[in-house]
């Protein structure tokens, strides 16, 4: 596989930790990153994830591949503006979420150039010192219609992320949009929820972290995820992500109803239901 000259714009967790990964598995001849945070800049060269910093304009004319890992919000103002930057070079993203990206550059006249993906990892933390060496290995990456982006761009994404140990989906924008919003986006509303009623009721930090189970650790760590990638995402997916949460709602009732009757039968019910998420995640 050809070493190409690569740009990532935004070196923070997703783009720290793919750094990491393209120079380990020698498919990069170099890489640029490009930041809007000076102190982000200076991390991401002090850790050594990055060669230099540079400009976009300038980052792009220098590489052969661009890619954006930025808060989704930016990369829907930010693709277009690469896109008119590219010729030959191949382009994808990282985000989080899809329709809302590829239907702002549907008729732009590089669309070929860009590549659609959604590589599924991340962790609660941010910034280029959250990067994880092998952070994707064993994770599913899913990559949005496909046939709208050029085959050679295509193929060399995929190889890409291959290299790097992840498992290939592909998927409609619109049927990923969904999907994430029942396996991932809930989560995390579902985390903040806890955490705020948590420190609405429980006004002893120290309680908290004495009493705290690892259940209630492990439930409630997404809580720690940063509100400027995340507010975006759940904007941009609004829609599914009310509908599930009004599905979420629902469940959360139908617990409250049990014990307010001492309907304890059907409590056990409930549950053993929940159990069979078992057998699909083991």
């Amino acid at each position: 596989m050809e070493r190409k000259k690569i740009t990532i714009v935004g070196v923070g967790l997703i783009g720290g930790s793919l750094a990491l990964q393209l120079n380990e598995k020698g498919m990069a001849a170099g890489i640029i990153g490009v930041e809007s945070s000076l102190s982000h800049a200076a991390k991401a060269l002090e850790l050594g994830l990055v060669d230099e910093i540079l400009p976009l304009e300038e980052a792009v004319k220098q590489s052969a591949v661009i890619v954006l890992a930025i808060p989704v919000d930016r990369m829907v103002e930010l693709l277009p503006k690469v896109l008119d930057l590219v010729d030959h070079q191949i382009v994808f993203d990282a985000g989080s979420t899809k329709s809302q990206l590829i239907s702002r550059v549907k008729d732009h006249p590089k669309r070929g150039r860009y590549v659609a993906t959604h590589p599924m990892w991340g962790t609660e933390y941010s910034g280029p010192e959250a990067a994880v060496k092998s952070a994707f290995e064993n994770k599913a990456v899913v990559i949005c219609n496909a046939g709208e982006s050029d085959a050679d761009a295509v193929n060399w994404v995929k190889l890409v992320y291959k290299k790097i140990g992840m498992h290939l989906l592909e998927m409609d924008a619109v049927a990923h949009d969904i999907h994430a919003a029942y396996v991932s986006h809930i989560s995390h509303i579902t985390s903040f929820a806890l955490a705020n009623t948590v420190l609405e009721k429980e006004r002893e930090d120290r309680a908290i972290f004495e009493l705290a189970s690892a259940g209630f650790e492990s439930t409630v760590r997404l809580a720690k995820s940063n509100s400027a990638m995340w507010v975006p995402i759940f904007m941009q997916n609004r829609d599914n992500v009310l509908d599930v949460l009004n599905e979420h709602i629902s469940q959360l009732r139908k617990f409250k109803s049990c014990l307010e009757k001492e309907n304890y039968e059907y409590l056990q019910e409930l549950i053993e239901n929940a159990n069979r998420i078992g057998k699909i995640l083991k």
